[in-house]
């Protein structure tokens, strides 16, 4: 049985990977896989809803950008593949399958997730912390 970290730690790892894969033309090789996970649960919704995103994503790195849009997008991915998994737990092998790769807790470097992210801040007259992670901050000797 996994663990609810670990569902979420695949799901994060799929999503990431089916929006990446959504702006390459490597697409069409998987789409019809990426498709049958939802094969219970509105297959043509989802359909639409991945040609929305992928035009949307297209356009934007055509305009010179996406970053942005990309965290997002994956983010409600990950959201739907946590929904689906929660209605079909079978679709954890297949999701393994289909993207590659078991989930692990996050410690060795051996076992950790490796991606991209870009953070931003503008302050004025303050402090910005911006973590991908785990952040510890300290002043004056105090956490």
């Amino acid at each position: 049985m996994e663990t609810s970290v670990e569902l979420a730690g695949l799901a994060s790892a799929a999503a990431a990977r089916l929006i990446d894969l959504l702006a390459t033309d490597g697409w069409g090789a998987v789409k019809s896989s990426v498709l049958s996970l939802w094969r219970s649960a509105h297959p043509e919704r989802v359909e639409e809803d991945l040609i929305d995103a992928r035009a949307e994503l297209l356009q934007a790195r055509q305009a010179g950008g996406g970053e942005e849009l990309q965290g997002l997008l994956a983010a409600e991915w990950q959201a739907r593949i946590i929904r689906l998994v929660a209605t079909r737990p079978d679709a954890v092998d297949e999701l393994r399958a289909l993207f590659g790769g078991e989930p692990h807790p996050a410690g060795r470097p051996e076992q950790q997730v490796t991606g991209s992210m870009t953070l931003e801040a503008h302050v004025s007259g303050g402090d910005a912390f911006l973590a991908g992670r785990d952040m510890n901050v300290t002043r004056d000797g105090q956490a």
